[in-house]
Formats: C-alpha cells, structure tokens, sequence
C-alpha cells in the first residue's frame, strides 16, 4: 500500500461525535422553528422527537458498515464493498448530489442573514467569503478542522445554554408564556394523527442530515471499527436531545405560533426572554454556525468522498481527485473542486434547486445503506441469529421504509432533477468501467 497516500488518524470519539453534531448544528432549530411550529400546532418538540427516532434506524445502519468496511467514502464504500463496486460507484454519484451542494446551499442562506445585519455586503459575496475560509481550512488539515470544530460546537452550547436558562425564568420565576410546565408544546392528542406524521417526516428528517459525514472520516479516525459507529449514534442522540430541549422551551415562552414570523420565530422567542442584544448575538452565532461550522464539515465530507472515488479511478481527473497533499495529508484537488462547485452553485442555481437536489440525494442515499446492511450481513454473511436479525434484519427494513416514505414525497420536478443526475453518473460510470465490466482498484490495492 502506498504510505504517502494515506490520511493520518488522529481523531477521537469526542472529536467524531463534535463534528457530527456540528454538522447538523445544535442551533438548526433556529433555521426552521416558525415553518415547524405553523404546521404541527406549536408541537417542535414532538415533531423533532419523531425525526430523531426515524432517523435512528439509519444511523444504526451507518454504525454497522463503518465496523465491516473502516474506509473514506461512506455509502460510496459500502455498498461498494458491501453490495456491488458499480452500484457503490452510483451511489456515491447520489451522494454527492447531496454533499457537493450542500456547501453552496448553507453558505447562501449564512450570507443572506449576514447581509440582515450589513446590508452593504450583498449575500453571495458573504457565500464567496464563507467558501473561501472553509476551503483554506480545510486543505491545511484535519487537526485545524476538529479545533475550529470544537470552539463552534462550545460557542452554539453556552448559548443554546444562556437562552434555556432565560426561558427557564421567563416561564417559571417570572410566569410569563405558558406560565409553568406544560406538555401542549410536547403533545397534543387531538391534532396528532397520521397526516401530522407525515408531516413531521417531511419536515425534519431531513434536518437531521449530518450524522452520516462522520463515516468519510474513517480513515483518519483512532480505532474507526470502534469509534465511527459510536460517534455516529452519539451524535444524533445527543443533537435530538439538544433539539427537543430548545423547541420544547421555545414552545413554553411562545404557546400562540401563529403569530409568529415565519423565517425569525425562534430569534424573536430570544427576544422576548433575552432582550436585542442577545437576539443579535444568536443572529451571529447561527451564522457562525452555518456559514462556518457545517459548511467547514461538509465541504471536508464531500472532499473524502471524492477522494475514495477518485483513488478508485472512477472519476473523470481521478488521478489528481485521489491524491493527498504530502504534507497536510488532506485531499487537496477534491477540495477545490469542492469550492470551485458550491461557489458556481452559489452564484447561478436558485436555491429550491440546490434543496430539490440535496434532499434527493440525501434519501436515495440512505435507502440504498439500509438495503445494503440486510444484503452484506443478513443475506451474504448469514447472520441470522436474534441480535443479527434486529440489526440487520429489523432495523434496516424499518430504516428503508422511513426513506422511501419521505422518498415518495417527493415534488415530480425534484424527481426530474434527481433522476437527470443519477442518469449522468450512470454514463461515467459506463465510460469509466468499460461498460461496467471492470471496477476500480480496492483500497488493499493501493
């Protein structure tokens, strides 16, 4: 195996699970609490509560493969190795629908909201800023990457903290909003019925896309058949518990959504506890948090997944793609072309595309894991006793079923989109194999 082309391990649990976490970002509540709230009458808490379990299956899901195939890449890698090689170069063509415009998608929406505050600076030249300073990060190296992690993690809990403790006295000492405990914002049995499942899928399963970013760091992860499985599950359970925590108290200090505004409910809830100052200050935090943070660590996802397909030669430019930079050992040319796709998405896609496309990718992905974890271990390995049976046998059925239910929900023009993609990867793919009669070479090879 060539030693000059390999990542260094150096991250622990607690930085996998951090990078995770950072990646949904423990503040994504803000993003979306006044759609949420509208349509599930005041219940977030429930609705989050909802995703957190669906979503559970899958990460379980992830957390077995990262055991059987500790390798860069994530879905692209396992069903390579798990499944077929050309159904795992699909797939990781679907994934990076979801990755590679990720970063453009975040970066937007941080620069609209920075432009709130500096409305001299227009949106896509904050997008322009937030892209550059992820890609220096990011190419200097992992290390740089967990600390900057690490300090944006610590900045979004003290104030995640600061607004609970404020809500805490606004409600309780003060007896404003809800006036004292109140399940209302946690369930509503009159209003919770199969429709108001539906959704609740909808709307927040997607928002707990992030976990999964922690599978490309295997190969740069301290014990990954171990560590990555673990962070993978840590971290949602954690982000879930941080979710319901906000929304539930959110939902005490504000019981009447309705007439709440729609893009800033859950700022001006801060408002109401905290007072303008800290409603600017958790402005600037979220920003800091998207523009930074979870772009910082999708752009590093999407950077490894390249890199896996390129080394595997399955990619046009595969010789540069699949090389690390010999002193930063990080996938220098796979990111840049990370930057250069988000700042050309940025500028010329309109947004409901970018969304159209990174849900798309997003759940076709996950649909094909779950489906993979039944076929590798239940069906290949014959793993068949109880404990087999629940996590590769029960798990993974419930886990499809979730993904092809919000799958299914899909707009007819989200579907045009994804499936124009998906053919386009399936044509390289044809051209790369020869008419998928040869595969790439497998990491042992290398």
């Amino acid at each position: 195996m060539n030693t000059d082309n390999q990542f260094k391990r150096v991250l622990s649990l607690k930085q996998l699970t951090i990078y995770g976490m950072v990646m949904m970002a423990p503040l994504a509540p803000f993003q979306v609490y006044g759609l949420v709230a509208k349509t599930s009458f005041n219940m977030v808490a429930l609705v989050y509560l909802i995703g957190a379990v669906l979503m559970f299956f899958t990460a379980m899901s992830y957390a077995q493969m990262s055991k059987a195939f500790p390798y860069a890449g994530s879905v692209y890698n396992y069903v390579q190795k798990g499944l077929n090689p050309h159904i795992g170069f699909v797939s990781g063509w679907i994934l990076l629908s979801d990755y590679i415009l990720a970063p453009a998608l975040v970066c937007v929406f941080a620069g609209m909201w920075m432009s709130s505050l500096v409305p001299a600076i227009p949106p896509l030249v904050w997008a322009f800023i937030f892209i550059i300073i992820n890609t220096f990060i990011n190419i200097i190296g992992i290390e740089m990457n967990a600390k900057v992690n690490q300090w944006l993690f610590w900045l979004q809990i003290a104030s995640l903290i600061a607004f609970v403790l404020l809500a805490v006295k606004f409600v309780f000492i003060d007896g404003h909003g809800a006036g004292g405990f109140s399940l209302t914002p946690l369930i509503q049995p009159e209003h919770v019925d199969f429709r108001f499942a539906a959704s609740a899928v909808s709307i927040i399963v997607l928002g707990f896309i992030g976990f999964d970013g922690i599978s490309t760091l295997a190969e740069e992860a301290k014990d990954p058949e171990k560590n990555v499985g673990k962070a993978t599950v840590l971290s949602l359970v954690i982000t879930a518990i941080l979710f319901l925590l906000q929304s539930y108290m959110a939902g005490l200090v504000h019981p009447n959504a309705q007439n709440l505004d729609e893009g800033m409910a859950l700022f001006d809830i801060v408002r109401e506890v905290g007072g303008y100052g800290l409603y600017v200050a958790l402005i600037i935090i979220n920003v800091l948090a998207v523009g930074i943070a979870v772009t910082l660590n999708v752009q590093s996802a999407v950077s490894r997944i390249i890199f896996a397909m390129g080394r595997d030669n399955f990619l046009p430019g595969s010789a540069f793609l699949g090389r690390l930079h010999p002193k930063f050992k990080t996938p220098v040319y796979a990111t840049l072309l990370s930057a250069l796709v988000s700042a050309l998405v940025a500028a010329f896609v309109p947004l409901n595309s970018i969304v159209m496309l990174v849900n798309f990718g997003a759940i076709t992905s996950f649909t094909i894991l779950n489906f993979t974890v039944f076929i590798y271990f239940y069906i290949k390995q014959k793993q068949r006793d109880l404990k087999s049976t629940i996590f590769y046998l029960l798990f993974p059925l419930i886990g499809c079923c979730v993904c092809l239910y919000v799958w299914t929900g899909f707009e007819k023009v989200t579907y045009i989109v994804g499936f124009s993609w998906l053919l386009i990867g399936v044509l390289i793919g044809f051209v790369k194999s020869k008419g998928y009669r040869i595969a790439g070479p497998t990491l042992e090879d290398i």
